[in-house]
């Protein structure tokens, strides 16, 4: 006997549903403190002294100025009192997100590149610090690369991933062979040298503390590029680890954050991918061929995200489809030689799979148990094709199956397409385009303890950015991390949406991509959905001029400025004397620009020029308003992603609730959107009869802004019956809310 959660939408209960103060935690907490100035250890001592529930865990004086503190939530609240702590942020926890897709950005062209000592562009005499799982330093394709490292996790010096059933951890040395494997397979830079820092432990997860403590170490070491293919879903610019990537930045340190798996929505990304300095990255595809489902009697295609360890999809015929329920043996009985619907949960992935071919099915489709897409990765290889669907479109086959149902499967190429599930921007409060720019970062083949693994997300994507500024690096030494940036930025390739018609020139080509993009009528992905583009390694090397900052944040409108201003440094790097001018974007009606006029700079010389955007509220309409600003440097193009707002979106402070089983027996899991955050957050349950509170699904209090996800034991569920449920939000006195009903009931296998 199992339980069978279902979550029934659309349900507004006919009263206010009233429930009681959430109760205050009382176990203890671990948080990190920033300091305005530096402190010794017997400082930080005598400061937190006055406060016995309260006890000292780490000191960090690199990453960030601060401390880390455990001790009761009252305590530690007490302390934030004190005129020296600017911030107090509770420790939150951080989860891990091939020759083909080096050769997409640039690789192959590279390597016939020299460096300033006649040596072929390798990243040799490059260190990248990969903080991640650990790494198996053995692996024949990393030995030779490996230069040391530290485990956070467990204080010693042998950052080797977890290893044992049930918690063994692969991520890292699968990040780390993606920007240096130099063996059966090449990374990107595979003449750099690794040196890990295992700051996520078993299962792959682990806390702020341990992220700082890595990254105040690689500060420590000195190395020249940091890997982060690891974040949370908290959508701010001021969580202590992006404060750290900032700070290691200024201290010479290239930061590259991966960007989340969050997507396709806006407000998605995370941190550290919020980091202003870092190098945010968002995932694209490198070439794939893509299935897509065509229901007989329509002309409508249902697009098919292949997980990664599938078969391939060339299926020859026509195919019935069935309803696979959650994809057990026993409600698989009618799938012989039929292509089977699954809903997401309560079994594996490779479950569901191998659940399938036992039962001689054809193929597999998995449909999202939560709104929107989802990325998928099978646990071994699969013999049969197996996939993935929305939500949408999986409830709409799960309509039609009753009628009867059949379907051909279709395949085209696809290349430099948006993931579905990277993360989108812009940063909340402070408007920032995220992520700065994307890789590849699906279907990459890379090294994994004991052989070779294809896997997918930003985590894969990050680490093709990492590589490319290590061959950057080398070619250039005395390039700063903002001109590394710039670099990649200024020269990457604005990518267009699946059949969309551009309507600039070809950026294929550096040509100029659409000035502006007023509302996502150009073909081209939105500047806060892909940042600048796709990289290109080897035009970023040979680039002879660099533009900083890379993106213009023009802010928010406000009475008293109807006037922005951006100030871009434009260097000429080049031995050659060049030319500049800005091309005039497209006309929108409220918006006017002023550019400065042509100008030229003399070999290795630099300018600073400004741009003003000036806004009249009565005649532009729009909320947010983004694109490209093209400036023309002798026959090369560099474009600017640049954004602004007029008005703040009117969001509620609490949306998106879905609530569906997990991908493993007894693991069930809860998602919501916070736009503000808030102080206080609760799930109550109530009788649905009666309207009498029950008790609590889940609470928090001061929660950052972003995505919540959290899985919930069954033990934690309440008994067996059908409840009204009330998520909430409060911020600044004002509490908004989402009704629903949850049915928690016995289903026999």
């Amino acid at each position: 006997m199992k339980l069978l959660l279902a979550l029934i939408l659309a349900f507004q209960a006919p009263r206010t549903l009233i429930h009681p103060p959430i109760p205050k935690p009382t176990q203890e907490t671990i948080a990190i403190v920033l300091l305005e100035k530096p402190h010794t250890k017997q400082e930080i001592n005598e400061l937190i002294r006055p406060f016995r529930d309260v006890k000292l865990r780490r000191v960090f004086r690199e990453a960030i100025t601060g401390f880390s503190v455990q001790g009761k939530p009252q305590a530690i609240e007490r302390l934030a009192g004190n005129k020296q702590i600017l911030n107090i942020s509770p420790v939150t926890q951080y989860q891990i997100q091939t020759e083909e897709s080096v050769k997409i950005i640039g690789g192959d062209e590279v390597r016939s590149i020299f460096d300033q000592k006649n040596q072929r562009l390798t990243g040799k005499g490059v260190t990248v610090g990969v903080i991640d799982t650990g790494v198996d330093y053995t692996h024949p394709d990393l030995k030779k690369n490996y230069a040391g490292g530290h485990d956070l996790v467990d204080n010693d010096q042998d950052p080797m991933e977890t290893r044992g059933l049930g918690q063994a951890t692969i991520h890292g040395t699968h990040v780390a062979g993606i920007i240096a494997a130099n063996g059966k397979i090449k990374g990107v830079a595979p003449g750099a040298k690794i040196v890990a820092y295992r700051a996520l432990g078993p299962g792959g997860g682990g806390t702020t503390e341990q992220v700082l403590a890595a990254i105040e170490q690689a500060i420590k070491d000195k190395v020249d590029i940091i890997n982060l293919s690891l974040g949370n879903d908290i959508n701010g610019p001021d969580l202590p680890i992006s404060l750290a990537l900032n700070r290691a930045v200024d201290k010479g340190i290239v930061a590259v954050a991966a960007s989340g798996n969050s997507g396709p929505n806006v407000w998605t990304v995370g941190s550290p991918g919020t980091a202003s300095k870092a190098i945010s990255v968002g995932a694209s595809t490198p070439t794939m061929e893509i299935p897509s489902l065509l229901i007989e009697g329509s002309r409508n295609k249902v697009r098919i995200q292949p997980m990664e360890g599938s078969a391939n999809w060339a299926l020859d015929r026509s195919l019935d489809i069935v309803d696979g329920g959650l994809g057990k043996k026993t409600e698989l009985k009618q799938s012989q030689g039929k292509l089977v619907l699954m809903k997401r949960g309560t079994l594996t992935f490779s479950e569901k799979a191998e659940n399938a071919r036992l039962a001689g099915a054809a193929a597999v489709l998995i449909y999202n148990n939560m709104s929107g897409g989802f990325m998928g990765n099978l646990d071994t290889q699969s013999i049969i094709p197996v996939g993935s669907l929305s939500k949408g479109d999986g409830v709409i086959l799960q309509k039609k199956i009753k009628q009867g149902l059949s379907a051909r499967v279709l395949v085209s190429e696809e290349r430099d397409r948006l993931a579905d599930f990277s993360s989108r921007g812009p940063v909340t409060g402070t408007w920032e385009i995220k992520p700065d720019i994307v890789a590849p970062g699906v279907a990459i083949n890379s090294t994994v303890p004991g052989g070779y693994l294809s896997l997918q997300g930003t985590s894969m994507a990050a680490p093709h950015v990492a590589g490319a500024c290590a061959l950057i690096k080398q070619a250039h030494p005395d390039w700063t991390p903002v001109q590394i940036k710039a670099a990649l930025m200024n020269t990457a390739k604005p990518l267009v949406k699946t059949g969309a018609v551009k309507t600039g020139g070809d950026s294929a080509n550096m040509n100029r991509p659409p000035a502006t993009n007023a509302g996502g009528r150009s073909a081209y992905y939105r500047t806060f959905e892909q940042g600048a583009g796709r990289i290109q390694v080897d035009e970023a090397i040979k680039t002879a001029s660099l533009v900083t900052p890379s993106s213009i944040q023009f802010g928010k409108f406000s009475d008293e400025r109807d006037r922005h201003k951006a100030v871009l440094h434009v260097e000429n790097t080049s031995e050659r004397k060049a030319s500049y001018s800005f091309q005039i974007p497209n006309l929108v009606d409220g918006l006017n620009w002023r550019f400065p006029l042509s100008f030229t700079l003399e070999p290795h010389e630099a300018k600073d020029v400004t741009l003003e955007l000036r806004v009249d509220p009565q005649i532009f309409k729009g909320k947010i308003h983004d694109g490209y600003l093209s400036l023309q440097a002798g026959a090369k193009a560099i474009q600017i992603p640049y954004l602004y707002v007029l008005e703040e979106p009117g969001y509620p402070r609490v949306m998106g609730f879905d609530f569906a089983e997990g991908d493993k027996p007894g693991q069930y899991r809860y998602e919501v959107y916070l736009p503000g955050g808030a102080e206080e957050f609760g799930i109550a349950l109530f009788n649905p009869e009666d309207y009498r509170f029950v008790g609590f699904l889940d609470t928090a209090v001061n929660v950052k802004k972003g995505l919540i996800k959290r899985d919930i034991p069954s033990d934690q569920l309440p008994a067996e019956g059908t409840y009204l449920v009330k998520v909430f939000a409060k911020k600044a006195n004002k509490e908004d809310f989402i009704e629903g009903m949850i049915k928690i009931g016995e289903k026999v296998d």
